[in-house]
């Protein structure tokens, strides 16, 4: 049965019902197979899709602009220095003036409150591009790229080695409305925000999904699918890149820890990767990776948002 999302927010995966989780993922798919059919349509003529940029991006921005072209629609690129929320001009009056010239507003922001401040004022849907709490566009992709990897989302196993950040927060939430077990292996004091992990557990216990939370790197690849890694130092914590840098050491993806995983477990990475870092060029690399998959599919999961939203 479809569902009517047209008009509705993305701010959190934990807002979205199991079903319209799913009905994303098979419109990305639909939409994936049109893009390479050359079957475009443009479901999204004449609309306009604002995106508001407080951080630097190359998938972010180029993906959704390009989704917009292939949709029909145009995308305006809104900068750092175009709109200075908060400072120049009150979000709230930011969110309903846009509200009028464009019809969706997709933001990257800083701080999460920025996006719900525009999400509670703004007249039409806004996106969440990412914020200091959440990527949820990043996790409908990585969703899509393991389905179509491994063929299925349910009673799979996907373990993420490293910072309990934003990533992982909106892994988890997609994870337990598809089904997959989701284990994290992080350093003390870089476990995952305690709430989200309550938050999450209510959608888990549903379908009896495990959320495992450990500090040991080779526990959490025991028996995975998908591995999964992030940056040591995402934007906004530069400061603290030594202290983290040592508090990590511990927690690469190389190929000794790949090796306690499932002998067809997949490699994840949701991109900008510091090689040597959290993972090794043999790691990225190898026949095992498949990161660039997951870059293209950002664009295909956020242009089935785009199109059920807008």
């Amino acid at each position: 049965m479809t569902i009517n999302m047209e008009g509705k927010n993305l701010v959190s995966i934990d807002d979205l019902s199991r079903e319209e989780v799913f009905q994303i993922l098979k419109t990305a798919e639909i939409l994936k197979i049109k893009h390479y059919s050359n079957d475009r349509q443009p479901i999204l003529a004449g609309k306009v899709l604002g995106m508001i940029f407080q951080k630097p991006s190359l998938r972010t921005r180029v993906s959704f602009e390009s989704g917009m072209i292939q949709l029909g629609g145009q995308a305006i690129y809104l900068g750092p220095d175009d709109i200075k929320l908060g400072q120049r001009e009150a979000t709230k009056d930011i969110a309903r003036v846009l509200s009028r010239y464009v019809n969706g507003i997709m933001a990257r922001t800083f701080s999460h409150k920025v996006i719900l401040d525009l999400a509670k004022y703004a007249d039409v849907p806004v996106i969440n591009g990412l914020s200091d709490l959440l990527h949820p566009c990043q996790a409908l992709g990585d969703l899509l790229t393991i389905k179509e990897k491994k063929g299925r989302l349910a009673n799979l196993k996907l373990a993420f080695i490293g910072d309990g950040n934003n990533v992982f927060n909106s892994l988890v939430f997609g994870a337990v409305k598809v089904g997959m077990h989701i284990s994290i292996a992080a350093p003390e004091n870089y476990e995952p925000n305690s709430e989200i992990i309550a938050k999450a557990q209510k959608d888990a216990e549903k379908i009896n999904c495990m959320i495992e939370i450990t500090h040991d790197p080779n526990e959490a690849v025991k028996n995975a699918d998908i591995i999964y890694t992030d940056v040591w130092t995402s934007m906004g914590f530069e400061k603290e890149k030594e202290i983290r840098k040592n508090a990590f050491q511990l927690f690469q993806v190389n190929q000794d820890l790949v090796n306690h995983a499932k002998d067809d477990v997949i490699i994840l990475h949701c991109l900008p990767a510091h090689r040597g870092e959290e993972i090794t060029d043999e790691v990225i690399d190898s026949e095992k990776s498949v990161v660039v998959d997951q870059a293209e599919n950002r664009m295909h999961a956020q242009n089935a948002v785009l199109s059920l939203l807008m």
